[in-house]
């Protein structure tokens, strides 16, 4: 058994992800840039029509992870009304200009989520050393699950590196495979990986 975890940008997305047998969702805005936060409606909709837990893309702007005070302060805001409506987690993640995860900011972005779930997203998938990265958000409190391709555009080029990943976090962490998975390979993917979850836009087929 694993959880398919949907990525979603409308409502209507949602109801039919949920529909079609999505464990949970990541809710974003502008996925054509990757994800931004979305609305404070959109999120409190959600909330109110889905049965199956919510998870929330907190990202101020598309482009790198580099953010300035002011953007984490804004995402220090956006984290505190997901606390509100009691979502399930957050999903975000901050870099170094060189790239490395900020892990100070991470942490601080964390302790303002807690008790929800802390997600790091594929700003991972961008550093020079993932699996030096993996294990500092491993030791990190608060971090419950990593989302990442492995620094690979899909999951299936990168099948031996993300394992090696998931062995890698063992039960201290859940690392959440993604890139072009979908209900057409999924089950093929688990069958090397056995992850206990995994993310895609077509996880459980077409939400249009």
């Amino acid at each position: 058994m694993y959880t398919k975890e949907a990525c979603v940008e409308t409502l209507s997305e949602a109801l039919k992800a949920e529909e079609l047998g999505a464990d949970r969702i990541e809710l974003c805005a502008n996925l054509d840039v990757g994800g931004t936060t979305p609305s404070f409606e959109l999120i409190q909709e959600a909330k109110a029509k889905l049965s199956i837990p919510i998870r929330v893309m907190i990202r101020p702007r598309g482009g790198d992870f580099y953010y300035s005070d002011s953007e984490i302060e804004s995402m220090q805001s956006q984290i505190e009304i997901c606390k509100k409506l009691n979502v399930e987690a957050v999903v975000f993640g901050v870099s170094n200009l060189d790239k490395t995860l900020n892990i100070e900011s991470i942490k601080k972005l964390a302790l303002k989520a807690y008790p929800l779930k802390v997600v790091i997203h594929k700003a991972i998938d961008e550093t020079p050393d993932i699996s030096l990265a993996c294990k500092s958000l491993i030791s990190t409190e608060q971090i419950t699950t990593i989302l990442t391709s492995g620094g690979k555009d899909t999951a299936e080029e990168n099948l031996v590196f993300l394992k090696s990943l998931i062995d890698l976090a063992g039960d201290k962490i859940e690392i959440m495979p993604a890139g072009k998975i979908t209900d057409k390979n999924i089950e093929k993917l688990h069958v090397f990986l056995k992850a206990r979850a995994y993310h895609g836009k077509l996880i459980v087929g077409s939400l249009k």
